[in-house]
């Protein structure tokens, strides 16, 4: 049995851990963290990484839930095979699919950065919407969960989407097998099975990621993890820098193992900021380069003129490049080809960040 005292843990929380008569891992694994603060004397944030580290260390012991002494060992082609198998989750931007070799893939997190207004929530709700196309139609027929940290999920918008794609696959419909499948892909259920968590704080971030294994458990047909976006809590009420890294990597590891162990794309947002260097100012993603190491891939947002470009910039599979794509009433679409420009693949300088108000939905 996991005890107290063999996780890492500081000294003085294992001591107060233990003179509040927490002896084991079993004895917390039913709390959360508001209630193992006030037992126990400790900060919320510090009842968080009790939690988190207890969690771990469990998982450790029994080989990352594969059961047996230690974690499952799979040959290269077994993990192909299994990630062939899985499936991504398409944008309804054919350019931007093709970039991402064919969608946003599952088990992976993925990092979408760009300034306010380039499309980051749309893109985000578009996915939450297509991970429920039918099986039927090339889609997984999943469910999303949705963690807005930012107020910017609208349900109406949510609504237009839904709509679009159910018209979409409509016009798609030709066998009996799709037919049958129309029937349930309704604007309700698509609504029904796109769970939403909102979080007004990092603390509430971090404990809701905590939950969420359980809940996954609970749910699996959940193939879209979003959470939109990390860095809005984390950009606020920080004195000690270092306990924000610390607080971000632990928080990079437990989605990466929610991605693993639950076969589910984890989609993050994350905000611009200026950097300057050598005299020059120019806008990179926000919470640090180490930051920038935590997700599988990463995608950017940006402007060029008028036009929405979006770049892959760090994939393990897929090589860098730049795509044009649109946000219309219908959603995350291909821009139309007698509009599109030629896009460029430098990284936008703050100069050219927001000087004039361009629209957030282009015409049909």
């Amino acid at each position: 049995m996991q005890t107290v005292s063999s996780c890492d843990l500081n000294p003085s929380v294992k001591v107060k851990l233990l003179n509040a008569g927490f002896h084991s891992a079993a004895d917390l694994a039913d709390l959360k963290p508001l209630q193992l603060s006030k037992e126990v004397g400790l900060s919320q944030e510090e009842a968080l990484e009790v939690l988190q580290a207890v969690r771990r260390s469990t998982d450790r012991d029994r080989g990352g839930g594969g059961g047996g002494g230690g974690a499952r060992q799979l040959t290269a082609l077994e993990l192909l095979e299994k990630e062939q198998e899985l499936g991504t989750i398409v944008t309804f931007c054919s350019a931007l699919d093709s970039a991402l070799g064919g969608g946003v893939p599952l088990r992976k997190t993925t990092e979408i950065c760009g300034a306010p207004g380039v499309g980051k929530t749309q893109l985000c709700l578009q996915l939450a919407v297509d991970v429920q196309i039918p099986e039927c139609f090339g889609g997984l027929g999943g469910q999303a969960v949705f963690v807005d940290s930012e107020g910017s999920f609208v349900v109406q918008r949510a609504v237009d989407l839904a709509r679009a794609a159910i018209q979409h696959c409509s016009l798609q419909a030709h066998d009996t097998q799709q037919q049958r499948a129309m029937k349930d892909f309704t604007q309700e259920t698509i609504l029904s099975n796109l769970f939403l968590v909102r979080c007004y704080d990092y603390v509430e971030l971090l404990a809701e990621v905590y939950l969420l294994p359980d809940f996954l458990s609970q749910h699996p047909n959940v193939r879209l993890l979003v959470i939109d976006s990390i860095a809005f809590p984390f950009r606020h009420h920080f004195d000690d820098m270092s306990q924000r890294t610390r607080l971000l990597n632990g928080l990079a590891q437990q989605l990466i193992q929610i991605a693993t162990n639950h076969d589910v794309a984890v989609v993050l947002t994350n905000q611009m900021t200026t950097k300057v260097w050598s005299g020059q100012s120019r806008l990179v993603p926000a919470l640090g380069e180490s930051w920038g190491h935590a997700a599988t891939q990463r995608l950017l947002l940006h402007w060029a003129g008028p036009q929405r470009l979006a770049s892959l910039y760090k994939s393990p599979s897929q090589v860098e490049t730049t795509v044009s794509y649109c946000i219309t009433g219908q959603g995350f679409r291909d821009v139309d080809q007698s509009q599109q420009l030629e896009p460029s693949t430098s990284f936008p300088s703050s100069q050219s960040g927001s000087q004039s108000k361009r629209p957030r939905i282009q015409e049909d």
